[in-house]
């Protein structure tokens, strides 16, 4: 499997508003996060939930020992791009951290039991990270 193909069809068919294979369009977001090494755009495409006004993305990397990319470059750049629907806007991305890591991460783990799958493959701590808009 080609992640970066994948990832590439998803994010042509996300922007041209068409339906995306394997996916539910309205749980999906680009996210634009800078290179830490290249400091070049590196757009991914993640499921998200909507948390008031953040929205909330996991970097489970489907329960890897390490880290996805992206979570590494917005660690060192927390300012990000998303793409969510019809809209774009700059964004500040938190991780999640204490009380509100552990209850968020309880409450994603119970609206959708596959994060519990990655954490059990993994002996990493899950991030949890919060966009609110800029």
């Amino acid at each position: 499997m080609d992640v970066k193909e994948i990832n590439r069809r998803t994010i042509a068919a996300f922007r041209a508003g068409g339906e995306i294979d394997g996916m539910q369009r309205d749980r999906l977001i680009l996210l634009t996060t800078t290179g830490r090494r290249t400091g070049a755009p590196y757009t991914t495409p993640l499921m998200y939930h909507r948390d008031g006004g953040r929205l909330l993305i996991v970097a489970s990397n489907v329960g890897a020992p390490k880290h996805p990319d992206w979570y590494s470059n917005l660690r060192k750049d927390p300012n990000v791009t998303v793409e969510v629907g019809q809209e774009s806007y700059p964004a500040l991305a938190t991780p999640l951290s204490g009380d509100d890591r552990a209850r968020t991460w309880a409450m994603l783990k119970n609206a959708y039991p596959f994060f519990a799958e990655h954490e059990m493959g993994t002996s990493r701590v899950i991030p949890v990270v919060a966009l609110t808009r800029v």
